[in-house]
């Protein structure tokens, strides 16, 4: 019996040492990730869905929804590896996954911890460029 459960601990300890491994971005604060889009060289993607994207999103942000079973071709088509990817969301949750499955891809990844709920910049309405005020 000792056995038994010395093994299921060791396969848990194995389980959590890969995905804290997975984990390989960086949650930003509103201050830290305007300040890292601010930077020309960052490409800012919002995962969220066209309807979401279209209702109110950060300027020259590329919409690639992460629910769209082609997520991880349409981003390794449209984006640079060479380059920094910054995404969010509207909360946090689904950045937090396009995060992870970037970074797998070999992308450096910062993501907007509680979405564009809480943004407190800029935020472009529709597919233009008219602006307005969260």
């Amino acid at each position: 019996m000792k056995r038994i459960v010395s093994f299921i601990v060791l396969i848990v300890a194995f389980l959590f040492a890969g995905c804290a491994q997975n984990q390989s971005y960086t949650s930003m604060d509103n201050a830290a990730f305007a300040k890292a889009i601010s930077k020309k060289k960052v490409q800012l993607v919002d995962v969220r869905s066209k309807s979401e994207y279209e209702e109110g999103h950060i300027r020259r942000a590329l919409n690639i929804d992460i629910n769209n079973k082609s997520f991880v071709k349409i981003a390794e088509e449209k984006l640079n590896k060479k380059k920094p990817v910054a995404v969010y969301c509207r909360s946090g949750k689904r950045s937090k996954r396009a995060a992870v499955v970037l970074s797998e891809k070999g992308f450096t990844v910062y993501e907007l911890d509680n979405g564009i709920k809480g943004w407190n910049g800029e935020v472009i309405v529709g597919s233009g460029d008219s602006k307005a005020k969260k």
